[in-house]
């Protein structure tokens, strides 16, 4: 397992490559978010490093005179926690690790970091504690001593086995352990989508942190925890809903973000589940973000991964309250007008266009248009239970009552 935080926000940097198929612009974006991560399991930025190359290095992932001027910097600050935006290979790790002497993560070890913190059932937990084992098996080294010692002793060593294959041994046994534990609740788990009857399942999906529980809250009228924090909530939360008197479920599941590891993809197989077993999707998008067309296109491609792009969509653009955009003087001859200087009817206009009554905007937060998204979302539940139960659709006008 990761290592617990301190209280005290760590001292942290960051650091990102600029090469000729990242551009200088989606770095900076990259390391916003990054920076926004790292707040979230408990650091603090004091600065950004980044580097132009052509192919990273090997070696580093960054060139030996930008790792010289980051460990007069580490050394200087007193950093303790260096944060690199893309994955790093285990000899790399190891050899940024000689040469800075503090903790290295990269962004998939972040966020494992993240999804311990906010694991709080015992199935996320075993969730998480699979993904970061699968993550730390090509990691380890001789020096590695903080792993608990299931097994040892008189002949139960094998001949000149060393530390570290010990090691590897311990962690594949506990990786094949909590494979089989997550088995057994995934058919626990599957036995209750089962019982569920055949009410239409509606699941909410989304980048993290664009209101998914807010709105949760708002829709069912129950207590889901939100938070201003990526990945506040992990486990996925299903709530039965009334809607003039048509009964649905909806489920909130985690939020997706940007390189998400791999191995939470497959680690959160069941809480993904409910994604791929719904009826109805309703994506909800945080307009106010300067990328959310970014967030879209992130969220899309998981949805592929897990073979869920094509199900009926309802794309709800959330937190229409905090949507401000870059404002032109009237006699600035200089400045281009693009997306970012768009007003929400000005966006209505563009590609929303194509979607028809399957997009709206509302304010879970501030409770904006919220009867305008109960009707379309009934009208969507509407549909499919009727497809599904022909004879009940004198039961269901097509405008909530």
């Amino acid at each position: 397992m990761l290592e617990k935080k301190e209280s005290k926000l760590e001292k942290s940097i960051l650091i990102g490559v600029i090469s000729p198929q990242v551009s200088e612009e989606i770095v900076t974006e990259h390391l916003d978010e990054l920076e926004f991560l790292t707040y979230t399991a408990g650091g603090e930025v004091l600065k950004r490093f980044t580097q132009r190359v052509q192919t990273p290095n090997p070696k580093t992932h960054i060139g030996s005179g930008k790792m010289n001027e980051i460990e007069d910097y580490i050394n200087q600050e007193e950093i303790t926690t260096v944060i690199f935006d893309d994955e790093l290979s285990a000899a790399q790790q190891r050899n940024i690790e000689k040469q800075f002497k503090c903790k290295i993560l990269d962004r998939t070890g972040l966020i494992l970091d993240i999804f311990a913190q906010r694991a709080k059932t015992s199935y996320a937990r075993t969730q998480v504690e699979l993904a970061q084992y699968e993550y730390l098996l090509p990691r380890l080294t001789g020096l590695w001593t903080h792993l608990e010692r299931q097994r040892g002793g008189i002949g139960m060593r094998g001949p000149g086995e060393t530390e570290i294959e010990t090691d590897r041994r311990i962690v594949r046994d506990r990786i094949s352990l909590l494979k089989k534990k997550l088995a057994k609740i995934d058919r626990q788990m599957e036995t209750q989508r089962g019982n569920r009857g055949a009410l239409v399942r509606v699941a909410l999906v989304g980048y993290t942190n664009v209101g998914k529980s807010t709105l949760m809250n708002v829709i069912s009228k129950s207590k889901v925890f939100a938070e201003n924090k990526l990945f506040a909530t992990l486990d996925t939360t299903v709530r039965k809903v009334v809607i003039g008197n048509l009964p649905f479920l909806l489920s909130d599941t985690v939020g997706f973000i940007r390189k998400l590891p791999t191995q939470l993809v497959e680690s959160f197989k069941s809480t993904l589940d409910e994604v791929r077993e719904a009826d109805l999707l309703v994506h909800v998008v945080d307009i106010s973000h300067p990328n959310f067309e970014d967030h879209i296109e992130a969220v899309n491609k998981v949805l592929e991964e897990i073979d869920s792009a094509k199900k009926p969509t309802l794309l709800v653009f959330n937190k229409i309250d905090q949507y401000v955009s870059e404002q032109i003087e009237e006699d600035d001859l200089v400045t281009i007008r693009t997306s970012k200087h768009f007003s929400i009817e000005e966006w209505k206009k563009t590609w929303f266009q194509r979607l028809g009554d399957n997009v709206i905007f509302i304010s879970a937060l501030k409770k904006e248009n919220l009867e305008e998204f109960r009707t379309v979302l009934y009208k969507m539940v509407r549909e499919i239970h009727i497809s599904r139960f022909p004879y009940n659709n004198f039961l269901y006008p097509e405008i909530p009552q």
